[in-house]
């Protein structure tokens, strides 16, 4: 992400209690792909699996245990299986690797080591089946993080690097390294409640048992879109969710994070009825909302403790106060590493609120409806 884009993502995230009020071809002659100015942990990571996975693709056994495995799940197939009971060199470096990877994405990402697999391996593109099928060789490259990258690293059976066209779907096959990000996600989204809660920003302070008896009032996501915004070919589905801030019942900032897995392409309205906010958790009639993407460099440990440490600052005064150039000019960006998209924003959701909602960044909408949620 650019540092203006990440500027934005500050801003916004600093502005949600405050602003209620306001405002590929392959390249004929395969040339050596040139290093990356600023490469993420996430990665380098996926670039040394994906350097790796394409040498060991040699292994005949190896190259069609790869082909089946995606073939049967075309959205991605773990890679930590592929070398099971193999034998020879390369079926153990690709195991070392994995292994290895596995451990260092879940650390870079802030999550836990017991999480499990997280890398896995898919084919660019379903018109590449056929090729692959007859025997074609196959390159392998990983789905990065940057959507304006003008070529890709892709690697082949001898480990030898070369670029394709990030614009035009290759003609040979490519297998691309990526992370299982609605895993990541979901493990992503519990530590972010469990790590803004601790630090007194989380949702602990619920309303009185009394007052969610007889039931509560939500608003309901009925239909959201993101505008189109053209991807590369070796991008795949996003993963999203949002960050919705008020000041809760105990008077203190209150940060809820809300899965948003159905939200994968841009350019398509989703239809999900999914439940956004519950107002009995909030004190006043005005909440905040902040769209963001996982682009598989997200570390929410970051995210948590950046969030947490701008937010505790506010106090509740009755209103919602306009401190957002205060807030942003104590925030060090070294605190951001691997820091997610900002996608879109809403301000001032209000329990009443229905119909189309225009996000203040001009890149999305959502309707919306009151919605009773009755005890049974």
């Amino acid at each position: 992400m650019s540092q203006s884009r990440l500027r934005r993502a500050v801003v916004a995230l600093t502005a949600l209690p405050l602003l209620a009020l306001g405002a590929g071809q392959a390249v004929a002659a395969p040339t050596p792909a040139p290093a990356p100015a600023a490469t993420s942990k996430v990665t380098a990571i996926e670039d040394e699996v994906a350097r790796t996975l394409a040498a060991s693709l040699a292994d005949p056994a190896l190259r069609e245990r790869l082909r089946s495995a995606t073939a049967a799940a075309p959205a991605g197939a773990e890679l930590a299986p592929l070398a099971a009971g193999l034998s020879g060199a390369a079926a153990r470096g690709l195991a070392a690797t994995t292994a290895r990877a596995d451990l260092g994405v879940a650390a870079a990402k802030g999550l836990g080591a017991d999480l499990g697999p997280l890398l896995r391996v898919q084919l660019a593109d379903p018109s590449m089946r056929a090729a692959l099928d007859a025997g074609a060789a196959p390159l392998v490259a990983t789905a990065g993080t940057d959507e304006h990258a003008r070529t890709v690293r892709a690697y082949d059976t001898a480990g030898r690097a070369c670029a394709l066209d990030a614009a035009t779907l290759p003609t040979r096959p490519v297998y691309l390294v990526d992370i299982d990000t609605a895993k990541a996600l979901n493990a992503g989204i519990d530590l972010l409640q469990r790590e803004l809660a601790a630090r007194g920003v989380g949702s602990a302070a619920s309303a009185p048992a009394a007052v969610q008896a007889a039931g509560w009032w939500g608003t309901k996501i009925t239909s959201v879109r993101v505008n189109d915004d053209e991807e590369p070919w070796f991008k795949g589905a996003a993963e999203m969710f949002s960050l919705l801030s008020g000041f809760g019942q105990d008077g203190k900032v209150r940060v809820d994070s809300v899965a948003m897995p159905y939200l994968q392409y841009d350019g398509t309205t989703y239809y999900p009825n999914q439940i956004l906010v519950n107002w009995s958790n909030y004190k006043y009639n005005l909440a905040d909302v902040v769209l963001m993407e996982d682009d598989g460099d997200t570390n929410y440990l970051a995210l948590a403790q950046a969030v947490a440490a701008v937010l505790l600052t506010i106090a509740d005064q009755g209103a919602y106060i306009p401190l957002v150039n205060a807030v942003l000019a104590a925030l060090p960006s070294s605190w951001w590493t691997d820091d997610p998209d900002y996608v879109e924003s809403w301000y001032t959701l209000a329990r009443t609120s229905t119909g189309q909602l225009n996000g203040a960044r001009g890149n999305g909408w959502m309707t919306v409806e009151p919605y009773w949620v009755s005890q049974l």
